[in-house]
């Protein structure tokens, strides 16, 4: 397929790892990903590789270490043939926002892939490769495998280290695959889970993921969140309405659920997000690493530094993040947030006392036109709307390629997104493989 922007630089040590798996295989050694080509979201840092985070500033930095989770997938036998293009430092729901240039969807070159993964799940839509890796802050990995027609998976917060992925907000972030069957998930899965004692919030509990089949949805308890039920459009409404009858038909029990702070999810979300994104982002100054812009003194420096290799959204968010932080506000707005965080956790909790899973619309609607919505900010926000819940209680949540959406004459892919309690991210992964087996799972590739 002509280039999509789906990479930003290719691994030039591609070939030597391809020659140690060949290596190591010869000489007796099992390995799970014996010679997978992998492409990894490119704030994750790969030793030798540059981990640009889609941002000027970062334009020529080379990574001098390899994050856990992909050294992990190297150890399995992967080989990372490059770095996939991103919303600048994972800001953005449409991947726009990066200094090498949009990435484009496959299935309409006119529109976005989703964002802020946006180039790894054009990467596995695409066939470039067959799996990938993003991050998942708000729903990074979720929305562009629904608006790309893959598979996106989100574990709980902890399951998958985050040592080596460059922070957007601590507290929400998690690495997550993208993949085209649940077998492939499987694999990653059971590679990437697991504790790592370089990352204090890495949680130690063993991986056990199987895919599931047909019989592992009799008796499944799932219940479809209320509030996620308007708004959507037909094709995502039809789309919903084919993968519960699926369910039903294969013997689950499928009810509704309400969770009415839902309702304050994006505004919770983004006054936590801004101001962890405020604080982290207060590194990139060009003393020590990535660009520097020459000034009078240090401070004039680091202002220009930080004026000319940020870009518009990363500032705005910069600035309300830090306001959101400053005397006087705290209270009103962080603090504020981080309660009804808690009330949208314990709500989630209670549904889960009823259901062994949720559901809703991954998003609202299918991928919209590039530029549709970069002249208004809260509009772009919104697109996430069913997916930032989700990280605000740190729980795993998978999006399923179940069908299409027709629009303006294009096939557009529409995801479905499966939620589960936290440590339920085996429940999940069998759910794919089970979808699977009942033909709820609808994907196809991309023609050019």
């Amino acid at each position: 397929m002509r280039d999509l922007g789906a990479l930003v630089s290719l691994n030039e040590h591609a070939g030597e790892q391809a020659a140690a798996v060949q290596s190591r295989v010869q000489a007796g050694e099992h390995l799970p990903l014996a010679g997978v080509p992998i492409v990894i979201k490119d704030n994750i840092n790969v030793t030798g590789t540059r981990t640009t985070c889609g941002s000027r500033i970062l334009a020529n930095y080379v990574s001098p270490y390899t994050a856990t989770a992909a050294q992990k997938l190297l150890d399995a036998g992967a080989v990372v043939v490059g770095k996939a293009n991103m919303d600048e430092f994972a800001m953005g729901s449409s991947t726009e926002n990066s200094a090498s240039g949009p990435a484009l969807n496959p299935w309409d070159r006119e529109r976005v892939p989703g964002g802020s993964s946006g180039g790894s799940a054009v990467a596995v839509a695409a066939g470039i490769t067959p799996v990938s890796l993003g991050s998942d802050t708000g729903g990074s990995v979720r929305q562009p495998a629904a608006l790309c027609g893959v598979y996106g998976f989100k574990p709980t917060y902890g399951r998958v280290s985050r040592y080596g992925l460059v922070a957007y907000a601590s507290s929400l972030d998690q690495i997550g695959p993208f993949a085209r069957s649940a077998e492939d998930l499987t694999l990653l899965m059971n590679v990437l889970a697991g504790h790592d004692p370089r990352d204090a919030t890495s949680l130690n509990v063993p991986a056990d993921f199987t895919a599931g089949n047909a019989d592992t949805l009799r008796g499944l308890r799932v219940g479809v969140v209320r509030e996620s039920l308007s708004g959507n459009t037909p094709g995502v409404e039809a789309t919903l309405k084919a993968t519960l009858d699926a369910l039903r038909g294969a013997g689950a029990v499928v009810g509704e659920v309400g969770l009415p702070a839902l309702k304050y999810a994006i505004p919770t979300y983004y006054l936590i997000a801004m101001p962890e994104a405020s604080s982290n982002l207060a590194r990139f100054d060009g003393m020590v690493y990535g660009q520097r812009a020459p000034g009078s003194d240090v401070t004039q420096s680091m202002t220009l530094t930080r004026e000319r290799g940020f870009g518009k959204e990363v500032q705005r968010r910069i600035m309300l993040g830090t306001y959101a932080l400053s005397s006087g506000y705290y209270d009103a707005y962080y603090a504020q947030a981080m309660k009804v965080r808690r009330l949208i956790a314990d709500e989630f909790t209670a549904a889960f006392g009823q259901y062994d899973v949720l559901v809703t619309p991954t998003s609202p609607f299918p991928a919209f036109r590039r530029g549709e919505k970069t002249s208004d900010p809260l509009a772009m926000y919104a697109a996430d709307v069913d997916t930032v819940a989700v990280n605000l209680a740190g729980l795993p949540a998978l999006s399923v390629p179940a069908g299409f959406e027709e629009v303006d004459g294009k096939r557009l892919p529409v995801g479905v997104q499966f939620i589960a309690p936290a440590l339920g991210d085996e429940r999940l992964i069998a759910l794919a493989g089970s979808l699977e087996a009942i033909g709820a799972v609808q994907m196809d590739t991309p023609q050019d």
